[in-house]
């Protein structure tokens, strides 16, 4: 009998478009059948902090808050080289030092370098969806977009701050930005959570592969929020070759935002990534 394993990403053009090989059944793990349900990242992340689901997208910056409970997946990451979450305001307007700003989530890894950089800032959280507006119509002087609203935002706003260079000046350079990636549940089975990372890795690799069909077939059944080009622009950005398998400078990455974290009281403990990964060595030395 097949056991069923929730999985939770968000709604977003990368995410949906890493998880859906196995939607189509592209990619199937064995002795599982996994459910998938879309959410807000920061929506995820609460249920991660609640342990609602067996696999979790959750953003970067929360996994320190969760890491016994969870081990981190080294695939279906999205990092940033030279872009990432952008600052905007109205165009023209001035900002002052203790600015309303609307964030995505207290959770977020945006959220985490904002309140670093920005520490007088008058901070509300709202879904990633509505924070255009509440800039557009005066809610908060500011807000921080994340996921395809990079791209699409309104021409009458224009960026204070690339989240971008908010990393550089914090991390000293040299890294790419640590968004968002998965995690499992640590009472899985070894052997069976192995295996659910084989299979996801395996899917990101071949939706990477087959982005010619795949991505198509999303806009065709309506998955996608926004049009071809701009998916096709953000996949370039968010879901590509960098996704697949966590590389040695991400891991690098990954520890300095945890660094910059702990420096600034965020996090009671500093913590290695990789020390927290599936041993999936395991798998081979069972084999000899």
């Amino acid at each position: 009998m097949l056991k069923n394993i929730s999985v939770g990403h968000s709604p977003d053009a990368d995410d949906i478009f890493m998880y859906y090989a196995i939607k189509f059944g592209w990619v199937t793990p064995d002795d599982a059948k996994f459910d998938n349900i879309a959410l807000d990242i920061e929506t995820l992340n609460q249920a991660t902090l609640k342990g609602v689901y067996d696999i979790c997208a959750i953003s970067f910056a929360l996994y320190p808050f969760v890491k016994d409970d969870y081990a981190l997946l080294k695939t279906a990451v999205s990092f940033g080289e030279g872009y990432g979450p952008k600052l905007i305001k109205k165009k023209g307007t001035v900002l002052k030092k203790n600015f309303k700003v609307a964030l995505s989530g207290e959770f977020t890894t945006n959220a985490l370098l904002f309140k670093i950089a920005y520490p007088n800032a008058r901070i509300t959280y709202m879904n990633f969806l509505d924070i255009e507006k509440a800039v557009l119509d005066g809610t908060v002087d500011a807000g921080v977009l994340i996921h395809e609203s990079i791209l699409t935002y309104d021409n009458e706003l224009e960026v204070e701050r690339e989240m971008w260079d908010v990393w550089l000046e914090l991390s000293g350079g040299g890294l790419p930005l640590p968004l968002g990636g998965m995690c499992l549940r640590r009472s899985i089975p070894l052997n069976n959570a192995i295996n659910y990372e084989n299979t996801l890795i395996k899917a990101v690799e071949v939706a990477n592969k087959n982005r010619k069909v795949l991505a198509p077939m999303l806009l065709e059944k309506g998955l996608i929020r926004v049009d071809a080009p701009t998916l096709d622009k953000y996949l370039d950005l968010y879901a590509n070759d960098n996704s697949v398998k966590m590389s040695e400078i991400q891991y690098k990455a990954l520890d300095k935002l945890f660094e910059l974290g702990y420096k600034n009281g965020f996090y009671q403990n500093l913590i290695k990534a990789e020390d927290f990964l599936i041993p999936s060595e395991y798998e081979e030395l069972r084999a000899r």
